[in-house]
């Protein structure tokens, strides 16, 4: 069995503790650790599960989640480096915030610490999600297996080079906004065209649920699947034209890269805030 210590109570530790409440893990191998007393509280109720203060819930924890906003993580991991720093226990840190290299981490806790950094999207509050996974310098293979096994939990997993986690907050960590911008859209011009908000609603929803549903499927990718619904000469055809034209690859393009550059920028912001923090420290 494995002990889990979810530091975080917001929507996405709370989707990741559902998960595993879902998937069979015993409600006494969680324990979620939260500063608001009353969303504490309200979280050990509904999954029957331990709620506890930092240094009580890491100690003896196999893996601890780190589940609270980016800006917040060199501290609170700083503050599961003093709690764990004695244990002859090896706990597993991970951490969920965007744009947070495993160095700073690793830089916080003991020497030969394994971290692991995962980047989930917000499907994962309704068990779709999916997640990258990447090792520090010091998680090994079985380390990756087991963080793996928990966020399957909530969705599919990859696993990537952490070199790679830029790109991949940009696609997937920011994605859900890209499809819920296009729904909108979608949304509205059906209104202008004289349809009802929530029949427009339901056609869009409908329309990407099952769209969705086909890519899951594997059987055909995204060009194959357009073309099979692009019939010459109709409706569809004139509207794919329309929107190539309006440049919407090179839009989602730019997107995505805009999204890649404030990863990094992210990413240098803490690694400059964890050395000023060392020097402080001096």
């Amino acid at each position: 069995m494995t002990r889990i210590a979810v530091v975080g109570g917001g929507r996405i530790g709370e989707a990741l503790i559902a998960g595993l409440r879902d998937a069979g893990t015993e409600p006494q191998d969680i324990v979620v650790i939260e500063a608001v007393e009353d969303r504490a509280a309200e979280l050990a109720k509904r999954y029957s599960i331990l709620s506890t203060t930092l240094d009580i819930g890491c100690e003896g924890a196999d893996v601890i989640v780190v589940a609270v906003k980016p800006g917040d993580v060199p501290a609170v991991v700083d503050r599961i480096g003093d709690a764990i720093s004695d244990s002859v226990h090896e706990s597993i840190v991970v951490s969920l915030a965007a744009g947070v290299p495993t160095a700073v981490l690793e830089n916080k806790l003991s020497a030969g610490s394994p971290v692991l950094r995962v980047m989930p999207n917000t499907a994962m509050l309704v068990g779709e999600g999916v997640s990258a996974v990447s090792k520090g310098r010091f998680a090994r293979d079985e380390h990756l297996e087991q963080v793996v096994r928990i966020m399957e939990s909530v969705g599919s997993v990859v696993v990537v080079d952490e070199s790679q986690m830029d790109a991949v907050t940009a696609v997937s960590g920011s994605g859900p906004a890209y499809f819920f911008l296009l729904a909108e859209a979608l949304v509205e011009a059906a209104v202008e065209r004289g349809l009802s908000r929530p029949v427009a609603m339901e056609l869009a929803t409908g329309t990407a649920r099952g769209a969705g549903a086909m890519l899951a499927a594997g059987q055909d990718g995204p060009a194959d699947l357009r073309a099979a619904v692009t019939s010459p000469g109709g409706t569809t055809a004139a509207a794919v034209r329309r929107l190539e034209a309006g440049g919407l690859r090179s839009a989602v393009a730019d997107a995505v890269e805009a999204a890649a550059t404030r990863s990094r920028q992210l990413a240098s912001a803490s690694e400059r805030a964890d050395g000023d923090d060392d020097e402080d420290d001096i």
